[in-house]
C-alpha cells in the first residue's frame, strides 16, 4: 500500500505539534506502508520520498489563505499513483479532498485542530479566515475517514459538522518518541545541558515552571502569564514561546511579560524554537510543566513534557483530560468556557486563580511533583509510544480501504 502524507510542516520547516506529528507519523509508517511525504516551503533534495512546493507566483501578493490553495493544487496533482492520501491541518485538506477526486482513492484526515473552534484567526488571515473554514469543512465532509487525536476532538469534530457519519471518525492519540525525549545523564550529556542553562541564563537546581508553545490565543499564554504572579518569589519561571499569530497577541505578552519582570525576577523568555537536545535539557532542570490552553485537541508538548517525567498542569478542556490523569500525572485545571468557538473562560480570573492554585500545589510538595512525573513517564511508554501509533493508524487505512472499494 502506497500512502500519501499531506502536509503543512515538515523537516526542515517545522513549528508546531503537527509537523512533529507528521515528522514522527512518517517514520513508523514505513515500517507498515510505502510512505510519501508532500510539504510546503519549497523543494527537498536530501528525501526522494519527500516533495516540497513553493508557493505559486501568480499568489505572491495574495491571501495567505489563496496561496496555500495554491500549493495544496500542486500537491494533488503530486500524488499520482498514491493507494490512499492522508492530509493534517487545513492547511493541506484540500490537496486531500482535490487528490481523492483526482486520482480515485480515499481521503484520510487528521484532525489536529478545527477552523470553527479558532475564530481569532480572522485576526491573522483577514478574509483568509473563511476560506479556511470552507476549504475544512468542504475536505471532512467528503473525507472517507478522519482521526481524531483525542476523544475531546472526536466530540469537537461531530459538533462542528454534524452531518458527518460518527462511523467515519476514529480517535488514534498523538504520539512520541520515547527514546528521544529521555535525558542525557552521560558526563557529555551533563555538560551539554549545563552549557546549555548557562547560555540561556537559567539557574540550574530551583523550583522551576515551564511553558512550552506558540503564542496564538488557544495556547492561553496571556492567563498563565498574570497567575504567575501567584507564585512565590522564589520560583523560576522559563516561556519558550514564540512564532507568534498576530502583532497585537505578540504586544500583550510583551507587556504582560515586562510586567511579571518587574515584579519579580528569573523570567526567562526564550523565543527562538530550541533543538531537541536543548529543550530536554531546559525540562529536566524544570519541576512543573504548565499547558494554560483554552482549546487543545491533545498537545503533544505534553507527553514531551511527561516524557521527561515532568508533572504537568494542564486546563481540562479538549484532549488535554485524554493525556494527564489528574492527581496521578499532574493536575487539571477547571475551566468553564464560552461555546462560541473560542473557549473564552467566563469567569477569566477563576480560571486564573484556578491555574495558579495547581501550579503552586505541584511546587509545594517536591515528593508529591517527584511522583507525578514518574507516572507521568510511565503513562507515556504504556499509551503513547509510536509503534502503538502507527499499528493503529494503518488499521484506520485498512478499514477505510475496505469500505471505499465495496
Amino acid at each position: 500500500m502506497r500512502v500519501d502524507l499531506l502536509t503543512r510542516e515538515f523537516p526542515p520547516h517545522v513549528y508546531g505539534g503537527a509537523g512533529v506529528h507528521v515528522e514522527e507519523l512518517s517514520k513508523v509508517l514505513a515500517e507498515h506502508v510505502d510512505v510519501h511525504v508532500h510539504a510546503f516551503d519549497g523543494p527537498r533534495t536530501d528525501n526522494p520520498s519527500v516533495s516540497g512546493y513553493s508557493n505559486l507566483s501568480e499568489l505572491k501578493d495574495a491571501n495567505p489563505a489563496l496561496q496555500s490553495l495554491g500549493v495544496d493544487l500542486q500537491m494533488a496533482a503530486g500524488a499520482t499513483g498514491a493507494d490512499l492520501v492522508h492530509s493534517h491541518t487545513w492547511y493541506a485538506n484540500m490537496a486531500g479532498h482535490w487528490a481523492s477526486l483526482l486520482h480515485g482513492v480515499p481521503h484520510v484526515i487528521s484532525a489536529h485542530s478545527l477552523e470553527p473552534l479558532r475564530p481569532w484567526k480572522a485576526e491573522q488571515l483577514g478574509g483568509g479566515y473563511q476560506v479556511s473554514l470552507w476549504a475544512e469543512k468542504t475536505a471532512y465532509l467528503g473525507a472517507a475517514g478522519i482521526i481524531a487525536v483525542s476523544n475531546g476532538m472526536r466530540d469537537d469534530i461531530l459538533r462542528c459538522y454534524p452531518e458527518i457519519d460518527p462511523a467515519k471518525v476514529h480517535v488514534v492519540h498523538n504520539g512520541i518518541d520515547l527514546e528521544s525525549w529521555l535525558p542525557d545523564h552521560s558526563e557529555a550529556g551533563q555538560a551539554h545541558a549545563a552549557a546549555t542553562l548557562e547560555r540561556l541564563g537559567i539557574k540550574a537546581g530551583i523550583p522551576t515552571v515551564v511553558f512550552v508553545g506558540r503564542i496564538t490565543r488557544q495556547k492561553g499564554l496571556p492567563y498563565l502569564l498574570r497567575a504567575l504572579h501567584e507564585l512565590p518569589p522564589q520560583v523560576q519561571i522559563i516561556l519558550c514561546a514564540g512564532a507568534p499569530d498576530t502583532e497585537e497577541i505578540m504586544r500583550e505578552v510583551v507587556g504582560l511579560v515586562d510586567q511579571l519582570r518587574e515584579e519579580r525576577g528569573q523570567v526567562i523568555w526564550v523565543e527562538d524554537m530550541l533543538p531537541r537536545r536543548d529543550l530536554v535539557a531546559v525540562l529536566d532542570n524544570s519541576t512543573v510543566f504548565v499547558t494554560p490552553s483554552v482549546y487543545e485537541p491533545l498537545g503533544i508538548v505534553n507527553l514531551e513534557a511527561m516524557a521527561v517525567s515532568l508533572p504537568v498542569v494542564g486546563t481540562a478542556t479538549g484532549g488535554i483530560p485524554d493525556v494527564i490523569v489528574d492527581g496521578e500525572t499532574g493536575v487539571l485545571v477547571p475551566i468553564e468556557q464560552a461555546q462560541d468557538g473560542t473557549g473564552t473562560p467566563l469567569d477569566p480570573d477563576k480560571f486564573v486563580a484556578d491555574l495558579a492554585a495547581g501550579i503552586n500545589r505541584v511546587l509545594a510538595d517536591p515528593q508529591l511533583a517527584k511522583q507525578m512525573g514518574e507516572s507521568g513517564r510511565r503513562r507515556v511508554e504504556e499509551h503513547f509510544s509510536w509503534a502503538s501509533i502507527a499499528e493503529r493508524t494503518v488499521a484506520v487505512y485498512e478499514t477505510v480501504l475496505a469500505e471505499y472499494n465495496k
